[in-house]
């Protein structure tokens, strides 16, 4: 069966022009950054059939004359077979939004044909677009969406609200067409994880291709703000909820919990083709944090710190290496790692923000690599 790109156009392949979004002369022809290198790429290297999808609000109206429109359009469409890529078919819905036409995205009304057909893999196919309405498009297609959210104003309850609920048709977010190229051609590096004992039941769900969303809740206050600035400066997605024995002490959560999370990194990068493998990282304030990984299949920590306080916050400082020894073995990788400093809270957070910036070096790939990063052969 064959798999689609429902692509849209302004915002997507073209920029947006307000005030008015009408692409109604050759002035206001301005292309996507990488659009032609990227689509390009897809083009060439994947199977997909390329199909257009745009809303061109009043279309054929007095304030939106035809002619003025299709001189652009079509010098947009040249530009594109000039580069290899063929849109299958381009479909306009001409409508305004007060209409409420079901062949207005995220309206399906234009695109029932692909759904009623069996040579179609619908589920497998994705939507690109810049509007939460391509995204919408996209579930109510039953298909997943990457999300060009170039939009500065999202932050609105209403927008928020729409954008948690179409969580799980988001495949991917950014700004670039080099991300949505890197997702096709090597997937999305996203486990579920959960580790179960009789002192803790842990659930980690970790995206290492994310954006920086976390959402931690260990009980305990200061190992959760230290777990957010693994997602937030590693730029990837972490939620973890654990049961503990708190009531017990802090031991069995801390220890646990970097053991699920090393092992969750361990089954989300078991194909390191095309990694970097090696991440190191430096420097908060007068805390001099230094981070060395290697996600190379062998697990060994190197500490080199020491705290004079016996807890921070609500955490013993001696469990920061056990932390860190779990992950070792968890995720089977070597840590190196040293900090030196007066401010005992400034060291701690170093160190977590060190080891994200680490990660993200060592986990970032090339798509352009099929390169296994080791001389071994196997990692």
């Amino acid at each position: 069966m064959k798999r689609i790109l429902f692509i849209d156009r302004d915002g997507t392949l073209i920029k947006e022009v307000p005030p008015s979004y009408q692409v109604d002369s050759f002035e206001k022809v301005e292309f996507y950054p990488n659009v032609f290198e990227f689509m390009g790429r897809i083009a060439r290297e994947f199977d997909f059939e390329l199909v257009m999808v745009t809303n061109q609000d009043g279309l054929g109206t007095p304030s939106f004359p035809e002619n003025t429109f299709w001189p652009a359009h079509y010098f947009v469409m040249k530009a594109f077979e000039n580069e290899g890529v063929h849109f299958s078919a381009v479909y306009i819905d001409k409508t305004y939004p007060k209409d409420n036409a079901s062949t207005r995205k995220p309206g399906i009304g234009m695109l029932t044909s692909y759904l009623n057909s069996d040579a179609y893999d619908i589920a497998n196919s994705f939507v690109i677009g810049d509007r939460i309405t391509d995204v919408q498009l996209a579930k109510n297609l039953g298909c997943k969406a990457f999300w060009l959210n170039n939009d500065p104003n999202l932050g609105g309850k209403e927008i928020s609200d729409s954008v948690t609920e179409l969580e799980n048709t988001i495949a991917l977010e950014s700004t670039e067409w080099s991300k949505i190229y890197e997702f096709l051609k090597l997937g999305l590096r996203h486990v579920v994880h959960e580790r179960n004992t009789n002192e803790t039941k842990i659930k980690i769900d970790l995206n290492v291709d994310g954006s920086g969303k976390a959402s931690i809740k260990t009980g305990i206050g200061f190992f959760d703000h230290m777990l957010e600035q693994i997602a937030r400066h590693g730029k990837m997605d972490l939620q973890i909820t654990v049961q503990g024995d708190l009531h017990i002490d802090e031991h069995h959560t801390i220890e646990d919990t970097g053991i699920a999370l090393g092992e969750a990194f361990a089954k989300a990068l078991a194909d390191k083709r095309g990694m970097e493998r090696y991440g190191f990282a430096l420097p908060m304030d007068e805390a001099d944090a230094k981070v060395l990984i290697d996600f190379g299949g062998r697990n060994w920590l190197v500490w080199n710190t020491e705290f004079k306080r016996e807890k921070i916050g609500e955490m013993p400082t001696e469990m920061f290496f056990h932390f860190f020894k779990s992950f070792s073995d968890g995720a089977k990788c070597n840590l190196n790692i040293e900090c030196k400093g007066d401010n005992e809270h400034h060291k701690i957070e170093a160190i977590f923000k060190t080891f994200a910036k680490a990660i993200r070096m060592a986990v970032k790939r090339d798509p352009m690599s099929n390169y296994l990063p080791s001389t071994k052969g196997v990692l």
